[in-house]
């Protein structure tokens, strides 16, 4: 099977391209999809060589919203934002702030904290097998937003543009959080 490569958060924020640089692998397809528009419409895009599109023939694909024309300028727009902004290289600044930030803390809570860019997770070790769920809930009474995964796994993906200082509370907020749950 030919290489792949996703980015579930859209807009590189894993930076998919930066992955496969250290890996040598270049794939035939990148699919992106989901915050291609800044969330504004449901926009997708499939990125390949003429090698590859070329070979495409008409009936042998589908889009639900393709050749959009409004989509496709919000797209177009939203693309020059990151581009703008820099929004791929404070995606790796701020993820790394956020690793090192939840390692510092240094909680028996945290078994593993893994990631690249702002597509992150905790994995958490604690008696409870809803321990996850329940420090989600916490997280979203103080205002941060985490979805709990696999049962012991928080998985962080903070937005593009979240600032430095915004990224410390997010880590002050799990810790406090977390220092409720030890025991």
């Amino acid at each position: 099977a030919p290489p792949y490569c996703t980015d579930a958060t859209g807009a590189r924020a894993c930076h998919c391209a930066d992955a496969r640089a250290m890996r040598g692998v270049r794939p035939d397809i990148v699919v992106l999809g989901k915050a291609l528009s800044g969330g504004y419409l449901p926009v997708s895009a499939v990125l390949a060589d003429d090698a590859v599109m070329l070979r495409i023939r008409p009936g042998q694909h589908g889009s639900t919203f393709g050749g959009y024309p409004l989509a496709n300028a919000v797209a177009k727009a939203a693309l020059q934002v990151i581009v703008d902004e820099c929004l791929c290289e404070k995606a790796r600044a701020r993820g790394d702030q956020l690793r090192r930030g939840l390692r510092e803390l240094n909680s028996p809570l945290i078994e593993l904290v893994r990631g690249r860019g702002l597509l992150n997770a905790v994995v958490v070790k604690h008696e409870a097998p809803d321990a996850a769920w329940l420090m989600c809930l916490k997280f979203a009474q103080r205002g941060l937003l985490a979805k709990p995964t696999h049962g012991d796994k928080i998985r962080l993906a903070p937005p593009l543009t979240i600032s430095e200082q915004q990224m410390d509370e997010c880590v002050g907020i799990i810790g406090d959080v977390l220092r409720t749950f030890e025991h």
